[in-house]
């Protein structure tokens, strides 16, 4: 954490196709002209309200923050953004287990939070959108979360696929396949009925700052998802 990215979609490969920024008399200037790029102008990337979090957390036990995130991983869903608003909490002296821990509470105090205080919204949502919702709800704050190594979720998809692969739009699944939907609904809603998390994913298909596991060589590391059902990922 700490270091400092700068990003494009311009063709750094074939720098005279990049169009060159002018002056306001119209005169050519060296520079790119940012404005043909993704953001619009020159942007960098950093994890420095992590870096900052993590510090203060050292002094200070448990801390978090909220604010802009760029993501690091390349990740092709429709609920995956390349800029977004997010709650990064760090943790002195925790771990992974506890890592899950903490996001399976926050998560059931914020559902039922909204099972009581909401109740105007969820029957609008029964009435319109989903008769199961509330049901489904009340289940995920009482029922305990689900764990899964990630392996042994590849072998109980590879099981499942195997009995009819014709059902399922992505039907190959090894290890350092990146999860689809699919796949993460079907062990939510379907292997375990319930919420669940999946550990210890490959190296290749997650973050570069993810910490390796000391007991496979680093080639998983030490992250985690959470899959609920009628979701998918939702940490």
């Amino acid at each position: 954490a700490g270091e400092l990215f700068r990003v494009t979609t311009l063709d750094l490969d074939n720098m005279d196709s990049i169009a060159k920024a002018k002056d306001d008399d119209g005169k050519e200037l060296h520079n790119a002209d940012y404005k043909e790029d993704f953001f619009g102008k020159p942007a960098f990337l950093t994890v420095s309200g992590q870096l900052g979090a993590e510090t203060h957390a050292c002094a200070l036990g448990d801390v978090y923050t909220f604010g802009p995130t760029f993501r690091a991983e390349n990740s092709q869903t429709t609920r995956h953004l390349a800029e977004f608003n997010m709650v990064e909490p760090e943790m002195a002296f925790a771990d992974l287990q506890s890592a899950m821990s903490n996001a399976e509470q926050m998560l059931k105090f914020v559902v039922q939070h909204v099972l009581t205080n909401c109740q105007e919204d969820l029957q609008f949502f029964a009435k319109f959108y989903d008769k199961q919702l509330q049901e489904r709800l009340e289940k995920l704050v009482e029922q305990p979360f689900a764990r899964v190594a990630y392996r042994d979720a590849i072998a109980y998809l590879q099981e499942e696929i195997a009995k009819d692969p014709s059902k399922w739009q992505f039907p190959d699944v090894e290890f350092g396949t990146d999860l689809a939907t699919e796949h993460e609904r079907w062990l939510a809603e379907t292997k375990f009925n319930s919420a669940v998390f999946v550990y210890n994913y490959p190296k290749s298909i997650k973050a570069f700052y993810m910490r390796d596991n000391d007991e496979d060589g680093g080639e998983t590391v030490n992250a985690m998802d959470l899959l609920v059902p009628g979701v998918g990922e939702l940490v």
